[in-house]
């Protein structure tokens, strides 16, 4: 193995995804010397399989939606059907551009980018290309990829990985998904736009299960308006082919048919033959386990993003990243708070949340010390003219903070800065209260929910 051993990096970076590059760039920015090795394509799944191609086919549904419900508003407007290229042309032309620019950021900072299958070879080097490259200290940042079942063979044509089915090139006419999360559910939302039949399989009582449980019923009885099944709280047993798709079996013996199997039950860790246990680096089930400051037992390597068992979101990457550059850097750093990471599913309508559930915040402060409030969206007048339902809730300490906050309705997601706003600076009911959000807008439903839940609610409807 070849090595230079008059080039010592300060930080060499193993996996150029969203927390890859963001401590590339961070690191880079304060003044350290810093090499970045991807196998793939620099930007990670986010860019190039996950947060940005999913959330363009879900705007190419959206607008089929708005096509086929155009007479609604007054205008004369003819859906003709989806051109599966042309949607597929526009999610790649977004992921070329900004996939364009990332690539002159990191080269504009200077970070020698290095393409190649790295391997962990001591506490101190990557291994890449036939090379060894050294640094004073090794970032792990290899991410995740789909997971599947035992026994469930993705083949890519009628069983998918999420991978799959972002380059699907027709629209199926029947599609079952395994898995009612967040990826799950926005292939749901997308299918179902671009006209499929679609019937949703989650094994626990509520799809999204993560989220408040209110958050989760608004959003089953919103899929039942649009048409979209689902079956909860029986788990998944077995798959088979058919003459013409799929049948699933779930434990009850109950089956559903389809031309298409999703499998979208999350995605695990990339760790596997990549050195870290030979580095003697503590893991636990392929992750990679790490302290408050993304610090692994091996002194001189650090983790972030998928790889580790927090939020797998791209922008909890983003900060992990950060927070190891600037640690190495020297600066003072802060623990990052995972409850309140804004949280968003981009399923028509969306679900948006951050901060604590309502039954979390009660087994923390105890049943009698939680208050929750709901500001219903038929009171806001911006969402009225979007013609979209839902709800704000807020829970609080009783006389403290507000500790959670859950909206579902269109466009949620464009209000979760406020609220993470709310949680992270531990904000009263009134003092958000006594803010003046502007009308008509759906930021303003926020504030409305804080009017209620500080005692003097203005456009509520009993």
């Amino acid at each position: 193995m070849a090595n230079d051993a008059s080039t010592v990096f300060d930080l060499v970076i193993l996996g150029g995804g969203s927390g890859g590059y963001a401590a590339a760039l961070r690191a880079s920015q304060l003044g350290l010397d810093v090499a970045l090795i991807e196998k793939n394509k620099l930007g990670g799944t986010c860019l190039h399989n996950g947060c940005i191609p999913t959330k363009a086919l879900l705007h190419a549904g959206e607008i089929a939606d708005q096509a086929r419900e155009a007479g609604q508003f007054g205008v004369k407007a003819s859906f003709e059907g989806i051109d599966i290229a042309g949607v597929h042309k526009y999610k790649d032309d977004v992921i070329a551009g900004l996939y364009k620019g990332l690539q002159g950021l990191v080269a504009s900072r200077k970070v020698t980018y290095i393409e190649g299958e790295g391997r962990l070879s001591s506490p101190t080097s990557v291994d890449v290309n036939g090379r060894r490259v050294q640094g004073r200290h090794v970032l792990l940042a290899t991410g995740s990829v789909p997971k599947s079942l035992p026994g469930l063979h993705i083949d890519g044509n009628r069983i998918l990985s999420s991978d799959h089915a972002l380059v699907l090139d027709r629209v199926p006419e029947s599609a079952i998904i395994l898995g009612g999360g967040v990826i799950g559910v926005e292939f749901a939302s997308a299918w179902k736009s671009f006209g499929s039949e679609v019937t949703v399989i989650e094994g626990l009582k509520h799809l999204v299960p993560v989220e408040d449980e209110n958050s989760s019923k608004l959003l089953e009885r919103a899929f039942r308006k649009r048409g979209i099944k689902f079956n909860l709280g029986t788990f998944f047993d077995k798959a088979e082919y058919t003459e013409n798709g799929v049948r699933v079996t779930l434990a009850d013996g109950k089956t559903f048919e389809a031309e298409v199997l999703l499998v979208a039950i999350g995605r695990g860790p990339v760790s596997q033959g990549l050195g870290y246990e030979e580095q003697g680096v503590a893991m636990d089930r392929g992750y990679v386990l790490v302290d408050e400051y993304m610090q692994t037992n091996v002194e001189t390597i650090s983790a972030v993003g998928d790889l580790v068992p927090t939020l797998q979101l791209a922008h909890v990457g983003f900060a992990e990243g950060i927070l190891v550059a600037e640690r190495l850097a020297g600066l003072k750093t802060v623990p990052i708070d995972y409850d309140g990471v804004p949280r968003v599913t981009y399923c028509h309508p969306e679900v948006a949340s951050v901060g604590i559930t309502e039954a979390k915040a009660k087994e923390l402060y105890g049943a009698d010390k939680v208050i929750a409030a709901k500001f219903n969206l038929a009171g806001n007048g911006k969402s009225k003219i979007l013609k979209t339902a839902g709800e704000i809730k807020l829970v609080q300490v009783k006389d403290g903070a507000v500790v959670g906050i859950h909206m579902v309705g269109d466009r949620m997601g464009e209000q979760v800065g406020e609220a993470q706003l709310i949680y992270n600076w531990e904000a009263l009911p009134a003092e958000v209260a006594q803010l003046i959000h502007a009308h008509p807008t759906q930021n303003e439903a926020l504030g409305e929910a804080h009017l209620a839940l500080a005692g003097k609610p203005l456009h509520n409807h009993d």
